[in-house]
């Protein structure tokens, strides 16, 4: 019998026992589509909306979303039928990738680099300790059989930068802490995805080496492809001049799907390809940026709109009253031991303070990731497997309500929010061709220390000046002696060679005001 194969980017189950719908076919017509349309866009405004309680009540979105799902669905007001395991699959990875994307791209390489080491022991050595005290709870505590056991250990030890960061956006926390959490919730997908399909089609593993042996492959592979292709397709932007600005981030996700495709076809990890490959456009000082920022940002939001809302169609909840209690054992048991014994483990090595640990413990929210992960098993057939899926979603929304609101409070009692800093300028960039240059364009925030700061002492390399300021709606060409201020808008040309110099000139005047060479602090993202 040939040896198999877990790949963990590719939806293989062409014969999978899916929960397919059992409505009779109709035709769809020009009305049908009318309703679809009106029905998603009353939807997206309402998700729209709900994002402003959910920042004002602290709770990470993925609950007020999952909650119109389940409003929408047959236990809800709207009784929309839905129960498609094998849709919910597919149209969640590829929401995966573009929130994988999004993340990458908004990844900054100065908070990465120092802690690169402890976030990857973090997401590879914390996984499989997470996996194991997870999975153990979840077999001697709850009574599930081992395959069950692991595949729920599996599912729930993949963290959620968009559920972390949604809540956490408000308290400014030390590099190393913002950069451990982000980089482990990039790189935790892939080994957990690739953990929770074997385990949901290869049945027992017998030799667990070889187990590793496909991961530590399967990482390998998409590592290489994800930087490969970023680096490909950032050299690529930075000196071909596109005709419309417009097009740039159509691109730049472009390329980063394309990373996750080349990763799945050459039989690697499509999840770290397209967060490496993004990772890599993010700091490589692409042409209309903050463009392509918002772009990638609008687009995350529309992927985790629609990836919760169908989750929450797909789940009864008149069938999880006898999953609540196994979902809060388990979840107890990853809260309060597998999460907080992962992090010590794999971060005591590297010297982190212990409040730093302690926060990172408490971090770890679970996503939409989880809930995904948890129709594999149901698409290809698992024993049990609608009870996975209903133990992780209450798993998930419960934590994630306990969890979420008191993040900010336990990162205040900690000393770890109190840092206040200048906000980083949003620098556009648009590339003058012809004339061998870039105009940089810029709005000094409330919080930057760029106020009071007279032009001439920006001390802007050779080859660059501030050649207009738009103040209050009117714009003046400034003079040596003019002085900045908070809302000003600087149009700033820079010849090619001096082009990133002047950038970082100025992210650091913005973050040290006038003295910022002297006091030592740079340019470098923040």
């Amino acid at each position: 019998m040939p040896r198999q194969r877990w790949i963990a980017c590719d939806v293989r189950a062409p014969h999978a026992r899916a929960r397919l719908g059992r409505g009779r076919e109709r035709p769809l017509t020009v009305h049908h589509l009318n309703q679809l349309l009106l029905i998603c866009s009353i939807v997206l405004l309402v998700a729209v909306a709900a994002v402003r309680i959910s920042s004002r009540s602290g709770l990470p979105s993925l609950l007020v979303y999952l909650g119109i799902g389940i409003a929408l669905g047959q236990d809800g007001i709207a009784h929309v039928p839905f129960d498609n395991a094998e849709l919910t699959q597919v149209i969640g990875y590829a929401a995966l990738v573009v929130i994988l994307a999004e993340g990458g791209l908004g990844t900054k390489w100065a908070e990465v680099r120092p802690v690169l080491s402890s976030a990857a022991v973090l997401a590879l050595v914390g996984v499989a300790v997470s996996v194991g005290v997870t999975a153990s709870a979840a077999h001697f505590l709850v009574g599930l059989e081992w395959r069950q056991a692991l595949i729920i250990g599996a599912v729930v030890s993949s963290t959620d930068a968009a559920a972390v960061f949604s809540v956490l956006r408000k308290i400014p926390l030390p590099r190393r802490v913002t950069g451990t959490l982000e980089a482990e919730s990039g790189f935790n997908d892939a080994p957990v995805v690739i953990l929770v399909v074997a385990f949901s089609t290869a049945g027992p593993v017998e030799h667990w080496y070889l187990l590793i042996g496909e991961i530590a492959l399967e990482l390998a592979i998409g590592a290489a492809i994800g930087l490969a292709v970023g680096w490909l397709g950032a050299w690529g932007l930075r000196h071909v001049a596109l005709p419309a600005s417009g097009l740039y981030p159509i691109a730049v996700m472009a390329i980063a799907v394309a990373a996750y495709a080349a990763g799945a076809l050459a039989h690697g990890s499509g999840f770290l390809a397209v967060y490496l490959a993004s990772m890599v456009l993010g700091n490589a000082k692409l042409p209309h940026w903050p463009a392509t920022r918002g772009f990638a940002d609008g687009l995350g939001w529309l992927a985790q709109i629609g990836m919760f809302v169908l989750l929450g169609l797909l789940v009864a909840p008149h069938e999880l009253g006898d999953d609540i209690v196994p979902a809060l054992v388990i979840g107890l048991a990853l809260t309060m031991v597998a999460r907080p014994l992962s992090v010590v483990l794999c971060l005591v090595p590297f010297r982190v303070p212990w409040q730093e640990q302690a926060l990172m413990s408490w971090a770890g929210l679970r996503g939409a990731v989880p809930i995904i992960l948890a129709t594999i098993p149901m698409v290809q057939g698992v024993e049990g497997s609608e009870r996975i899926f209903n133990i992780v979603f209450v798993l998930v929304v419960v934590y994630t309500l306990v969890q979420g609101p008191t993040l900010p409070w336990l990162a205040r009692k900690l000393r770890l929010g109190e840092e206040s800093g200048a906000a980083d300028l949003g620098i556009e960039s648009a590339p003058l061709e012809h004339l061998r240059g870039h105009l940089l364009s810029m709005v000094i925030p409330d919080t930057s220390r760029m106020h009071g700061v007279e032009v001439a002492e920006l001390r802007l390399p050779a080859g660059s000046a501030v050649t207009l300021v738009v103040r209050e709606g009117e714009s003046f060409v400034p003079l040596p002696t003019t002085m900045l201020q908070h809302g000003d808008e600087l149009l700033v040309v820079a010849t090619d060679p001096v082009r990133d110099a002047a950038e970082r000139r100025l992210l650091a005047v913005g973050r040290g005001g006038k003295l910022a060479g002297w006091l030592g602090t740079d340019g470098a993202p923040a």
